[in-house]
């Protein structure tokens, strides 16, 4: 019943030192040893590199692709590195009016007999964007509140006082956010992990290592959660779905 999960905002594979270096992603996403990863501004298909075909077959992870932008030179977005079964996935679009666009990866992934719910996000810049956002992903995680969920991803959230934490908090109560950008002298925790049961998650920590500092402007973020005595005791549903899995 334990997992660990990662947030990793690739920056399209363009270092701090402006190098693109595919390889150097690799390296960070090996390091990190995750059951499953969240990645954001990474390249997904069109005619131009295809970062989430290199990185699948590079680290032997299976990818989940949630493209944003998509023509015919270019797509673009999140996506989702995994070891674990997926099962039911669905993409929401989360585009607020004009703005760029914006969505989440909604997986419902098999592990040692249970279910468990991943999002995996990447929100807009402007703070009435996210407002609706956030707004948008809990009323989705409400309508289907059967397994235990994990929200993750780079909120853009610099406001700690902000409605969009606030309203994280009050449904997630607080985790651990360690400061993960900029990557060089990292003073921003603008990616997140949340965890419903939140005394699920055993520790929160940001990747540090010489590699993570200078192949992306964020750093990885880091969870270990341990579900066997956590599930059973806050919604009913979870241990009567594990049960029947």
């Amino acid at each position: 019943m334990k997992i660990r999960l990662a947030s990793y905002n690739i920056h399209l594979g363009i270092g701090r030192d402006g190098e693109f270096s595919p390889e150097r992603i690799a390296q960070v996403i090996d390091e990190l040893d995750a059951d499953a990863i969240a990645l954001q501004e990474v390249s997904i298909g069109g005619q131009g590199f295809n970062m989430l075909d290199f990185l699948s077959r590079r680290c032997g992870l299976t990818a989940i692709a949630g493209p944003t932008l998509m023509n015919p030179a270019h797509e673009y977005g999140n996506a989702i590195l995994t070891r674990l079964q997926p099962g039911n996935i669905h993409r929401w679009n989360l585009t607020v009016g004009a703005r760029e666009s914006r969505g989440a990866i909604d997986v419902h992934f098999r592990h040692h007999g249970m279910t468990l719910r991943v999002i995996a996000t990447h929100l807009g810049l402007w703070p009435a964007e996210r407002r609706r956002q956030i707004r948008l992903l809990l009323e989705i995680i409400r309508k289907d509140n059967r397994f235990p969920t994990v929200l993750l991803g780079d909120v853009n959230e610099w406001f700690l006082w902000g409605r969009p934490l606030r309203w994280m908090h009050r449904y997630f109560k607080s985790t651990p956010a360690p400061a993960t950008f900029p990557s060089g002298r990292p003073l921003f925790a603008l990616d997140r992990i949340w965890v419903d049961p939140r005394r699920a998650v055993q520790w929160v920590t940001a990747h540090t290592s010489d590699i993570a500092r200078v192949a992306s402007d964020h750093l990885p973020i880091v969870a270990g959660i341990e579900f066997e005595n956590a599930v059973d005791t806050l919604n009913p549903h979870w241990q009567e779905h594990a049960a029947s899995a």
